[in-house]
């Protein structure tokens, strides 16, 4: 925390020494930018021009519903199941499209912060969402782009920059069960330098992760604590610098599961760290016809299990990562061309320490990728993807992906569809991890993919009723199960298909309406239904300002529908559907001050996402939020 006071400290005064006395113009009428989309290619896309179905959340939305972990923005979002073990803090794993949770590769800034000792899935229960400026999440196999890890799709969180003169804000809110959180960034730019920097801490009392109304009463707490910084340097007019961090300190205390019976009071707590760190550099040459990048990324996990008065078992993931980049831009005509060449390379490093077993292992991967982007009479956009990796251990593997969008100009109606192959590659613990009761498997083969969608998005009335609607059929094949005590490649595909529907409308200012459905259907290859995948999912979101923007108040609802469960030593069972509802509203008192509160799982449903841990019941808070 020194170091980040300090930093901050000399950032505000380099850029307080910066800011001219001159007098400001006038400033210009502002110009609407047409919506982007960072992850849908290798190179920054306008929305209308993306094949793939892609979602969006800004940080407007984030704050309209006081978002404060990352997982449950995710809730709302068409295609994504969200399961998490009992209240906040508790392993929380993220499917999209019916595919595991470590067959979804998810990003912060462009890092891949998947864990290498965790099954290479990421656990979602630690990111918060403070500094957060939008959440993009990519449906569909996707390894042609980024490699292993992404057949279902990718996450991608994206965090704010510093932009304008020097200014702050501090939060802190206080709750039921304890809850108190709060933090605050600084941040702003030059016409070289941009800066942000801040902390935020969670600290709750929490629920029985063990479900509450089955008997269990001992409460489960969570803390954390997160700092960040985001800088950019323009050493030149072609030439800049980025460096962005990020590091979590985490306590988070559950419950244990029996034989058979399910879930009860126990100390079953995790204390851990996170760290991710990437810095790069961007050459644009030729008037920004060719653009070249080169970065370097560092991630880390590091966790305790502390199992009652047994000695903790320790986990250590570590990835370590270089990449470049080269983009050129040109047209010819009335087309448009965009060359990427990409390579890649990756080492990950799991070590366990236990007083049964313990291993350290790391496996490299070098990839290389070709894309290019086709864009006809601003009307037709087709892109075309391929990458070979080289794997270290096991075989070599070659995916491509090709997706396309035609705009209807007279109803504004965009059709898309997309086909890609995705991989998932078997993690170290899987091929090497070893304990008294799990013996690991070498010559495992990498998870393969297949999967196709087409839909489209037509606007109605303006923009006033956007409609998208979305088909989807995925496959899996040599997918990788427990078999005995050790893990195998299973024969067959898992065919998983569906529909995704998402509404937005803004039938009268100032009020805007989000709505979004799922319906899925998946087997693995021997017919059985695919476990914590709902059949059917829906959200509702309405957000109403008032009192000239001052005021605004925000209902948001969840649905998710049946779902089985496989409990630890138990047959398959059915979980109960449910709906959260939740209340939010906030009141700007001045230009610099806002007040808020919000009441979470409104009803108070009695919830499971995971059999017998009990979900986060009726939670009440108040806020302020204070900048300058």
């Amino acid at each position: 925390m020194s170091r980040v006071v300090l930093l901050a400290s000399v950032a505000c005064l380099a850029t307080v020494s910066a800011v001219s006395a001159q007098t400001i113009p006038e400033p210009a009428k502002p110009i609407e930018l047409e919506p982007i989309v960072v992850t849908a290619n290798r190179t920054d896309t306008p929305a209308k021009e993306v094949g793939s179905a892609v979602t969006v959340i800004t940080r407007e939305e984030l704050e309209q519903k006081q978002i404060r972990l990352v997982s449950d923005a995710l809730r709302s979002m068409p295609g994504v199941a969200v399961n998490r073990v009992g209240p906040a803090g508790g392993l929380t794993q993220v499917r999209i499209r019916g595919s595991e949770g470590n067959q979804t590769l998810v990003l912060i800034d462009g890092m891949e912060v998947n864990d290498p000792a965790g099954g290479s899935e990421f656990n979602f229960a630690h990111l918060l969402a403070q500094d957060i400026d939008r959440i993009e999440v990519l449906r569909g196999p996707q390894s042609a782009l980024y490699g292993s890890d992404a057949i279902g799709g990718v996450i991608n969180i994206i965090t704010r920059r510093g932009d304008g003169p020097p200014r702050g804000s501090v939060f802190v809110e206080a709750g039921s069960r304890g809850t108190v959180e709060g933090g605050g960034s600084i941040s702003g730019s030059t016409d070289r330098v941009d800066y942000l920097i801040g902390g935020v801490g969670l600290r709750t009392d929490g629920f029985s992760a063990a479900s509450e109304w089955r008997g269990n009463t001992e409460k489960d707490g969570y803390d954390n604590g997160t700092v960040f910084g985001k800088f950019g340097f323009q050493a030149t007019d072609n030439l800049r610098f980025d460096v962005v961090g990020r590091a979590v300190d985490y306590y988070s205390e559950g419950d244990d599961e029996a034989f058979g019976s399910g879930a009860y009071d126990f100390k079953n707590d995790v204390d851990g760290d996170e760290f991710y760190g990437r810095a790069q550099a961007k050459l644009d040459l030729f008037e920004g016809r060719w653009q070249q990048i080169v970065g370097a990324l560092r991630t880390g996990h590091s966790y305790d299990y502390l199992y009652d008065s047994f000695p903790p078992t320790k986990f250590d993931g570590l990835k370590t990562k270089f990449d470049y980049q080269s983009n050129v831009f040109a047209e010819t005509g009335e087309l448009s061309h965009t060359f990427t060449f990409a390579a890649d390379h990756e080492k990950d490093e799991a070590t366990t320490e236990s007083s049964f077993s313990s291993f350290d292992k790391s496996l490299e991967q070098t990839g290389l990728v070709g894309e290019y982007k086709l864009g006809a009479w601003d009307q037709f956009f087709v892109t075309g993807s391929v990458r070979h990796d080289f794997n270290d251990g096991f075989e070599d593997a070659t995916t491509f992906r090709i997706t396309s969008a035609y705009i209807v100009e007279q109803t504004g109606t965009k059709l898309r569809a997309s086909y890609g192959t995705g991989v998932k590659n078997p993690t170290l613990f899987e091929l090497y991890g070893q304990t008294p009761t799990f013996i690991p498997n070498p010559n495992l083969k990498p998870e393969g993919a297949k999967g196709w969608d087409v839909g489209f998005d037509q606007p109605v009335f303006g923009n006033d009723l956007v409609v998208n609607v979305t088909y989807f059929d995925q496959r899996i094949d040599d997918l990788i199960q427990l078999q005995g005590l050790t893990v195998v490649n299973l024969p067959g595909e898992s065919k998983i298909h569906g529909v995704e529907f998402g509404l937005s409308a803004t039938p009268i200012d100032n009020l805007t309406l989000r709505a979004s459905y799922t319906w899925l259907q998946g087997e693995d290859a021997q017919g059985v239904e695919l476990i914590r995948r709902p059949s059917n999912s829906a959200s509702f979101d309405a957000n109403y300002a008032f009192l000239d923007g001052r005021a605004n108040v925000n209902l948001g609802v969840v649905y998710n529908g049946t779902q089985d469960d496989l409990p630890f030593w138990r047959p398959v069972v059915e979980l109960d559907d449910f709906v959260l509802v939740n209340l939010r509203g906030g009141y700007k008192i001045d230009e610099h001050t806002e007040v808020y509160a919000r009441v979470e799982n409104l009803l108070d449903e009695e919830y499971e996402e995971v059999y017998t841990f009990g979900g986060t019941g009726r939670t009440a808070i108040a806020g302020v939020r204070v900048s300058f």
